[in-house]
Formats: C-alpha cells, structure tokens, sequence
C-alpha cells in the first residue's frame, strides 16, 4: 500500500508556495483581460495570400492608434485582431489598412462589447465562481453529516472548498505569465472553464470523501483515521488517475488540433483538471488528517 497521506507536509509547502506565488503574480502584474471584460472590438481576417506577421500587422495599424492592440494569429491565414474601441469608422480604416497587405482580404466577422455590458459580465462572472464555492460547501457538509463523529461534517465542505481555491488560484496565476509573456486573453470561455474546473474538481474530492465515508461507517473505530484516509485514498487512486488521464488526452487534442477559439478554454481546463485531481489527494483529503490530528492532539 502505497502511503501517500505521510507525504502532506511535502506537497502542504509546494501547494502553498505556488498558491503565494500566484496570488503575488496576479497583484503584480494583473490578468490580461479581453474585450469580453473591458469591451472593444474584435475582429477576424482572413487573407488569401501569405498573412504578414503579427508585428508587421502591428506596425501597418499603428498610425491609426488603436488602444490595447492585440493580434493573434490561427489556422487559414486568419488573423484575429482586439482593441479598445467600437467605431465603424476606425473599423473601416482598420480593413483598409490590412488590404493593403492583401487586396482580397476578407473580413470575416467583427463583434463590439460595450464596457457597460463588460463590467456586468464581470461582476456575473465572479458572482458565479463565488455561489459555486458556497453551494460546493454547503452540499458537501450536508452530505457526509453522517461521519461527523470523527470529524464535523463542514470540514469536509471546508477541505473541498480549499483545494477548489487552490485550483483555481494557480490556473489564474498561469494564465497571468502567459498573458504577461505571450499576450494571451482572457474571456467569457475562460469563465466556463473555470466554472468547469469546479464541477471536475469537486467530483474527484467526492468520490474520494465517499470511500473515506464508506470506510469509516464499516470500521468504526478499529483502524487509526490516518491509516483509514489513506487506504482509502489507494482505493481510488487508480480510479482518479485513469480518468484524468483520459481528459487530459482528449484537452491535448484540442489543443493541438481544435483550432485557435478553443485553444486557451482547453489549456485552462488542462491545468485545473491537472490540479483538481492531484488536490483531491494531497489537499482535501488530507486536510482531514491534520484536522483530525489537531483535535485529538488538543484533547
């Protein structure tokens, strides 16, 4: 038997030390918001002969003065363009100036956001990440009040919401290096994905509170709660890891071949999947341990 729970103090300091880490990135340098959240324009061209480069693209629109100019380049000879402003005017002076590149370039969509429509979706963004933590919580310490003798049942909740946080803090804090370094946005998919990370998350801690329940009910006291939490742990682990592992599989190609839109929605899911799996043993579960630790040290 592997003994997986002996390792907390190890992975309480990695865990925590990426957490401080994150949580700095993002104050510091701040997550790299697209138009969903600051509104503007977004628009797609696509060219018929060889697509200049992002920086020649840069160059040809900076007489314009386009505010907060992004461009990313995808599959087709496409290019996708962000920037703070929603004037067809400018608009039009922007495919004028990209035609010059390419006479026959096509604009394929253009979408404009106001910020009065951007900072509601903020606020409802954030609002949905919070009653998701709380209605976790709550459902968590309702469903395993019947092992409350060991430990009361809202530390469960409570365990559960402190590996979401985890996840969900270092996936923001990879996504500001990557926004910091390589431009990349975030939106409304990186809300869902998030959102998702939760719901996979919780799953995986779930399931391993469940054989923590089911062993606790059939040995009552005859086994130490430390040894029962990790024997309940390799009961699953094969379990956990096999299904992340083929998410992960399927995310990868996405990533690599589900085009440009849902490239960075996959990666965020990547990463928190990636994360939800390996808290669910090392964070949740293990808090347990050290709560119940606590309580009969005290006593």
């Amino acid at each position: 038997m592997l003994q997986i729970i002996d390792k907390r103090k190890y992975t309480y300091i990695a865990s925590a030390a990426l957490v401080v880490l994150s949580v700095t990135i993002i104050f510091v340098w701040g997550l790299r918001l697209g138009i969903d959240f600051k509104g503007g324009t977004l628009m797609e061209i696509q060219f018929t002969e060889e697509i200049p480069t992002a920086q020649e693209i840069r160059d040809k629109l900076s007489a314009i003065g386009l505010n907060g100019l992004t461009v990313q380049l995808s599959e087709n000879n496409t290019a996708i363009l962000r920037y703070m402003a929603s004037d067809e005017e400018l608009n039009e002076k922007v495919v004028a100036s990209l035609m010059e590149f390419d006479a026959d370039a096509e604009q394929l969509r253009v979408d404009f956001i106001g910020a009065s429509i951007s900072n509601q979706i903020k606020r409802n963004a954030i609002m949905a990440i919070i009653f998701s933590v709380i209605a976790i919580a709550l459902y968590i310490a309702w469903a395993f009040r019947k092992v409350s003798y060991k430990i009361p049942s809202w530390q469960y909740g409570l365990g559960a919401v402190i590996a979401l946080t985890h996840d969900i803090v270092i996936t923001l804090g990879i996504f500001v290096v990557l926004g910091r370094f390589w431009e990349i946005e975030i939106g409304i998919p990186f809300v869902a994905a998030l959102l998702t990370i939760l719901g996979y998350s919780v799953n995986d801690t779930i399931v391993v509170y469940d054989r923590i329940r089911e062993n606790i009910l059939y040995a009552r006291d005859k086994e130490n709660f430390e040894e029962l939490v990790n024997k309940s742990l390799n009961e699953t682990l094969a379990r956990s890891i096999n299904t992340s592992f083929t998410v992960i599989i399927v995310l990868l190609a996405i990533i690599f071949f589900g085009g440009e839109t849902i490239k960075f929605f996959s990666l965020a899911l990547l990463a928190g999947i990636s994360l939800g799996t390996y808290s669910s043993i090392y964070i949740a579960s293990a808090l347990l341990v050290s709560s119940y630790n606590y309580k009969i040290g005290k006593k």
